[in-house]
């Protein structure tokens, strides 16, 4: 009798603030479960041509821990597709390779329920239930069940995510900051139900879920919570508890104690996140900064937004934005006359148009319903034609497409060209430093491709060619000796990602308070096909963190 496999992925939880949470006696159920087994933290990096980067996009990640591969075989690099022909993009938050199946597509042979795990898709090669899109953080699959009924018997019997599709407000909404605590604990006490339910209603040898409501409560609690935040003196005050980021940790962990409660004795249990999250530092340096410096870079003295005098004193942070959106928060610091500046503040969003060459104000491009028109990077997209490198939409990490010839539509940077244009990039970037401190924000800068033509011969690339990776400081505003000071501009999500996640494990056979070896997100897929004594396919970049049995390599 095979002994049964259940995941649950704790999505965006930090392992720093959860190992102190643990061992402050705050989180009593993920404690207990410490206590009888395995620990160990997950740290993730990219393996580009050009060397490793830190890897810390939420939907790649869950990628690479669900294939047991790194992107090189899936080229599942990130969340934007950017499409050369017609410069624009496009969101791919779905995993598509059918060479590297996911880890729960086991054939007859295994039977398998499913809920709600990101970037899947309902497959034939699973034995049993499947649910995607009842919830989580932006769950880009469509919102369907196999079989076909059963999602919609637990959304009359449950109700649907309270988060679904709406923890995306801003921290400076009151409204939206009063509501997103109580709909955390919500989504998370009915998930932790629905799993209840499910597990009890037929046999199963895996049973895969993830928490998103962690993932929230981060990015959206954590400038009320923890001091590490530049926000945090002027948040404080707002937050309706102490401690808003720990009480919704608590309110998870008493949620995931009542699946400890219905689980089979002889059941493994693994808990585990793909990423960690600590005070933003790339929303403002990789939807923004980079997006600026480089119209900077390919129009010399034009100056977009964020104009400012480098090396002066930055004025305090941005506590009162104007505008509901990011990007109409950026979009008021454009550099033009004082009427142009005054219409871009107050006016009507019909009103606000662009003197520049080539941007688009986030009102025309919500109007034309442009793809990603939420970030600050597409303001830029109408001058990418004309650019000799621009910024693609990113998550976590710059990313930099050179507008090369004969790649993309009216690429004007000759392949010859290609290898010092990199290499003038980078020095631009390695020079920049944030303006409070004067430390260097640039931690490094990976080239995806050792030549231009490799896009001829494989299609599985990065869309960026330059990855900027930026050390771990919460910025506002930037300074470049070459192009000036960019900024200070409002900060967006409060809480943002980390390259550090966690598996914690009990079970039959797992030494209780044992210490599991670092590893990577790529690591989870065979681990849990180790327990399941499923076998485990060749083509893995993974290994298993748990040693238990022996499963033969096919």
């Amino acid at each position: 009798m095979k002994n049964p496999v259940i995941g649950i992925g704790l999505e965006g939880c930090d392992p720093v603030l959860l190992e102190e949470w643990m061992a402050q006696g705050h989180l009593k159920n993920l404690k207990k479960v410490r206590d009888r087994g395995a620990y160990g933290r997950l740290s993730n990096k990219f393996p580009y041509s050009g060397g490793h980067a830190d890897c810390f996009a939420t939907e790649p990640l869950w990628g690479m821990a669900l294939t047991g591969c790194y992107p090189t075989k899936t080229g599942f690099w990130d969340a934007v597709r950017f499409h050369p022909e017609t410069y624009t993009v496009s969101p791919d938050k779905i995993y598509h390779q059918p060479d590297y199946p996911h880890v729960h597509e086991l054939g007859e042979t295994y039977r398998v329920i499913t809920f709600d795990v990101p970037v899947t898709r309902i497959s034939d090669k699973v034995n049993g239930w499947q649910i995607q899109g009842w919830g989580g953080h932006f769950p880009w699959p469509p919102s369907l069940s196999k079989p076909e009924g059963l999602l919609t018997e637990i959304n009359q019997k449950y109700g649907s995510d309270p988060l679904l599709y709406k923890d995306d407000g801003k921290w400076w909404n009151k409204q939206y900051v009063k509501w997103v605590p109580g709909a955390i604990q919500q989504s998370a006490n009915l998930r932790a139900r629905i799993c209840c339910d499910l597990m009890q209603r037929q046999p199963w040898d895996l049973f895969l879920t993830v928490f998103g409501d962690i993932h929230a409560a981060g990015h959206d609690l954590y400038d009320q919570s923890l001091p590490d935040h530049p926000l945090y003196p002027l948040r404080k005050k707002e937050a309706a508890v102490p401690n808003p980021l720990l009480q919704s940790y608590q309110e998870i962990d008493e949620a995931v104690g009542k699946i400890i409660d219905n689980l089979p004795e002889n059941a493994y249990l693994l808990f585990f996140s793909v990423h960690g999250m600590a005070p933003n530092h790339t929303d403002v340096l990789s939807m923004f900064t980079i997006a600026e410096l480089l119209y900077r870079f390919s129009f010399p003295g034009q100056v977009a937004m964020g104009a400012g005098k480098a090396g002066a004193t930055p004025p305090p942070y941005v506590s009162k934005p104007i505008r509901k959106g990011w990007g109409g928060e950026i979009w008021r610091t454009m550099q033009a006359n004082p009427i142009q500046k005054l219409i871009n503040t107050w006016a009507p969003k019909r009103w606000v148009r662009s003197p520049k060459k080539g941007l688009l104000s986030p009102y025309e491009l919500k109007r034309n319903e442009v793809a990603m028109d939420w970030s600050p990077t597409m303001l830029y997209s109408g001058a990418w034609p004309e650019m000799k490198a621009f910024a693609i939409p990113a998550f976590a990490n710059g990313h930099v497409r050179i507008n090369l010839q004969g790649r993309e539509r009216d690429g004007i940077v000759p392949p010859s060209e290609y290898d010092a244009l990199c290499e003038e990039l980078t020095q631009v970037f390695y020079r920049l430093r944030d303006a409070r401190t004067g430390q260097p924000i640039v931690k490094q800068v990976v080239r995806t491709r050792q030549s231009p033509l490799e896009d001829q011969e494989n299609s599985r690339l990065p869309m960026a060619d330059l990855v900027v990776v930026w050390h771990e400081i919460p910025t506002d505003v930037v300074d470049s000796p070459d192009f000036g000071r960019i900024g200070p501009v409002t900060m967006n999500r409060p809480g943002g990602h980390r390259p550090r996640g966690f598996l914690l494990a009990q079970g039959p056979g797992i030494e209780p308070g044992s210490d599991l070896p670092e590893g990577e997100a790529v690591d989870l897929a065979p681990t849990i096909l180790s327990l399941l004594e499923a076998p485990i396919p060749g083509h893995y970049d993974g290994k298993p963190l748990i040693q238990i049995s022996t499963a033969p390599l096919v």
